[in-house]
């Protein structure tokens, strides 16, 4: 029994949906348009402001797929109607970080600064203030675009747990360590 497959999307008033013949699930609305294949055994239908995913049968794939696609198809929902957004700060001393263009340079401690390309999906922008750690802000009408951009960026200097340098979640909490102790 799939708690999360069961559950109807809402659809706001501005977003219109589409599926075609070779299920393909296309959402339209103010943030632009998304679209994804889903599994030919799904069954999405639309009824009056909701949409349903129903499965055919109570095997364990086609349980395991209708929890799924059910989050893919809201998640295109809320990114066309409200969008995501993500922020990562830079912890530690003299690390910065500038956008020109698409391009987001970063420098975090080595020996080099680091160049990334973010996808035209994704607006980025990135703000130092005096006196706080620099914060790159991501929005996309994408959530797995969105987090796979943002995971990358936090992977290029994780954060470590004696000091807490390096890139996090704005509220990521880092459990710390203690460091070593003197013995006599």
């Amino acid at each position: 029994m799939s708690r999360i497959g069961k559950l109807p999307i809402s659809l706001p008033n501005a977003i219109e949906v589409t599926v075609a013949a070779n299920n393909v699930v296309t959402v339209k609305g103010p943030k632009g348009s998304l679209s994804t294949p889903v599994d030919k055994d799904m069954i999405v239908k639309q009824h009056d402001n909701q949409l349903v995913v129903e499965r055919p049968t109570e095997q364990k794939r086609h349980k395991a797929m209708h929890g799924l696609y059910r989050s893919l198809i809201n998640n295109m929902v809320i990114g066309v109607s409200q969008g995501f957004k993500e922020q990562l700060e830079l912890v530690g001393v003299g690390y910065k970080a500038t956008m020109q263009g698409n391009i987001l340079e970063l420098s975090l401690g080595y020996s080099h600064n680091i160049y990334l390309a973010i996808p035209a999906e994704v607006s980025a922008t990135a703000v130092t203030e005096k006196g706080k750690s620099p914060v790159i802000t991501l929005e996309s009408n994408d959530k797995q675009l969105l987090g796979q951009v943002a995971a990358k960026i936090r992977s290029l200097r994780k954060v470590e747990p004696y000091k807490g340098k390096g890139i996090r979640f704005v509220g990521e909490v880092i459990r710390r360590k203690a460091g070593k102790t003197a013995s006599k």
